[in-house]
């Protein structure tokens, strides 16, 4: 009778999660000062997982990320999270255990036909990504996300940009260069501006 139970109790062991997914995904990055090789995000995502209650923001290695904050965008509430490693997370097949992650608690499960909006917001130091080439600044960097905008620092132009973009100027006077990625791999982006005489 015991032996007849045990494969029973081992078959009622839970189900793997199922894969993280996400959709219609945007970012956009904010270039501080030249000098502080920094740049503020906004990533908005969908989560898409049905049932999901976690979701999964990895923080790009070589990036020095401060100033997290993670909003619910139906409600524009905040939301809980944490700094995990990559051992910690679930649902991301290709987690590197070496990585550091963003672990979203949401506000309610994913439905099963649908979707928790999020934004995440948050500022990397990156030297390598962001720099000054002599009188110009550079930002060079490989976005996975399809569609992407990167607004320049107030009084400066755009020199040269490597993929068709959009430039618009903003009510403030700064411009914002915006493209969407047709390939399916990362863009390898490069965007280089200067100050205005």
């Amino acid at each position: 009778m015991l032996f007849l139970a045990l494969p029973l109790l081992l078959g009622a062991a839970s189900p793997p999660p199922a894969p993280q997914k996400e959709a219609d995904e945007y970012t956009l990055y904010e270039l501080l000062s030249p000098e502080s090789a920094q740049f503020h995000i906004l990533y908005e995502v969908t989560a898409t997982t049905p049932g999901a209650t976690l979701f999964f923001n990895p923080i790009r290695k070589g990036s020095e990320a401060s100033g997290e904050a993670v909003f619910d965008a139906a409600s524009g509430g905040k939301l809980a999270f944490e700094q995990v490693g990559g051992s910690e997370t679930v649902g991301l097949s290709d987690a590197d255990p070496n990585g550091a992650y963003i672990r979203v608690h949401l506000s309610r499960p994913v439905p099963k036909e649908g979707g928790v909006r999020l934004l995440i917001e948050k500022t990397y130091r990156d030297p390598k990504s962001y720099y000054r080439e002599g009188e110009t600044i550079v930002f060079s960097r490989s976005l996975g996300i399809k569609r992407n905008a990167i607004l320049l620092p107030q009084g400066y132009e755009v020199v040269s940009v490597n993929i068709p973009s959009q430039v618009l100027v903003q009510g403030d006077g700064r411009l914002r260069v915006s493209f969407l990625s047709a390939s399916p791999a990362e863009s390898p982006f490069v965007l280089k501006a200067r100050r205005l005489p």
